[in-house]
């Protein structure tokens, strides 16, 4: 039974609970509930999935890489302001800002990256992707959505129609943001320094999710830290050239190289605290030209990993450390080091991310919301948290169940991301996206 709630104060303030006056003839029962918010979300999923689905398809087919997205921006911003947005291109270079206004009411931020990876894709799929890219290096390599963020962008296109469609549904703002290079991990300061939040309203809220090679129809959260610190380092040790014959007559930075790699592997389990995550990897390293010459110079390219500020730093401080000891060691002037691709630990505020994930069970049941592991791969969506809103990214599970038993049964634990054979099982991912992102936007936006 339906109540109204009437407050009386009588010396304390007291909260009594009438039951409301009816029209003539009628009762109590016969009062229409409002429906939750998944049905009618649920019921625009159902009648215009097909047309998302084939946004979807163009922008699988026609990837661009990061800082290059001009085409995907382009695409993303034709939607958003067919949907009846106001849109905003090139903010901090490809991005796109589109926002629609409804009404007194919080500011919801709603964000998508845009760019792809130089991965050739080997899915099989009748529309895969052609695209092909020369590299740095000289070497050709296809262009890919291997890491999920054609169903980011497809989510938001639907996103964008669904609300506009529905404003009776919501008030406030609802913006929507298309992020450029993600996997370079500078698009979001980019925007930021743009005037991403000067020139546009800044949000009280936002949220994300981001594609895992998890079951399909099922997401998960977790509050606090969710991915890592990111920071690229390279390190080039500087020797003394010479006869291969004649070591002594040298300073070999090949040997100064093995020494240091050695080394920064107990920077981990030594420095660092054994509850603290945290990874050192040397990825790369280069030096010489033939077997009997000792190189003047050896390179190498770090990866490292972290969650906290103060572990981050303890790395860095150590990396910077031991190499210049190894250098004094040898006699061998001090290497250069330099940081590049630094992306803060993604973190998902506390009390968002109870509130998001209470909807999002009631949403989809128990059984569908599960609990986020962390990992040590980077997201630049952390970004928005530091500049100061509140911010949430979740997983969304995108591979079919049989898929995934087919690939237990082969032996093969999981699909990766940024693998040249994944992709989505988009028939059921979307909706999933669709349904959980309305319901999170719909329980902020009132």
């Amino acid at each position: 039974m339906a109540f109204r709630r009437l407050s009386l104060c009588i010396g304390l303030s007291l909260c009594v609970f009438m039951p409301p006056r009816n029209s003539p003839g009628q009762s109590n029962n016969s009062i229409e509930k409002k429906p939750p918010a998944s049905s009618w979300i649920q019921a625009w999923i159902d009648a215009n999935l097909a047309t998302v689905v084939e946004d979807y398809w163009w922008l699988h087919e026609n990837p661009e890489l990061s800082y290059q997205e001009e085409k995907t921006s382009e695409y993303l911003a034709d939607a958003w302001r067919k949907a009846g947005f106001d849109v905003t291109t090139k903010i901090g270079g490809f991005g796109v800002v589109a926002l629609l206004k409804n009404g007194p009411g919080p500011t919801v931020m709603l964000r998508t990256d845009l760019d792809a990876l130089p991965v050739t894709e080997m899915t099989g799929l009748t529309r895969a992707s052609k695209k092909k890219t020369t590299l740095p290096s000289g070497a050709p390599a296809g262009i890919m959505h291997a890491c999920g963020h054609d169903v980011h962008m497809s989510n938001l296109i639907a996103m964008a129609r669904l609300m506009a469609s529905h404003k009776d549904r919501w008030r406030g703002t609802l913006m929507l943001i298309g992020q450029p290079a993600e996997e370079r991990g500078g698009g979001a300061q980019k925007m930021i320094a743009d005037g991403l939040f000067t020139r546009f309203p800044k949000p009280d809220f936002a949220i994300a999710l981001h594609c895992d090679a998890s079951k399909a129809t099922c997401i998960a959260m977790r509050e606090g830290y969710m991915m890592a610190n990111v920071d690229s380092v390279d390190i080039a040790i500087k020797g003394r050239g010479g006869h291969g014959a004649a070591p002594n007559t040298t300073i070999d930075p090949i040997v100064q190289a093995a020494e240091l790699v050695m080394s920064l592997q107990t920077i981990v389990s030594r420095e660092v605290k054994p509850t603290e995550p945290a990874v050192i990897t040397v990825g790369a390293i280069h030096a010489g030209t033939k077997h009997n010459i000792i190189s003047d110079r050896c390179d190498l390219q770090l990866t490292v990993r972290s969650y906290t500020p103060e572990v981050r730093q303890l790395l860095i401080s150590s990396i910077r450390r031991r190499a210049n000891a190894v250098a004094a060691a040898y006699g061998a002037e001090p290497p250069e080091i330099s940081l590049s691709d630094g992306t803060p630990a993604l973190f998902n505020n506390v009390s968002l991310s109870k509130r998001l994930r209470n909807t999002l069970t009631e949403t989809l049941g128990i059984d569908r919301v599960g609990e986020a592991e962390q990992v040590m791969g980077g997201e630049d969506f952390s970004e928005y948290g530091l500049a100061g809103v509140p911010s949430v990214m979740y997983r969304l599970g995108v591979i079919e169940s049989g898929r995934l038993e087919a690939l237990k049964k082969r032996g093969q634990t999981s699909l990766s991301l940024h693998a040249p054979d994944f992709y989505p099982d988009i028939d059921l991912a979307l909706p999933t996206a669709i349904l959980t992102m309305a319901s999170g936007a719909v329980e902020l936006l009132q």
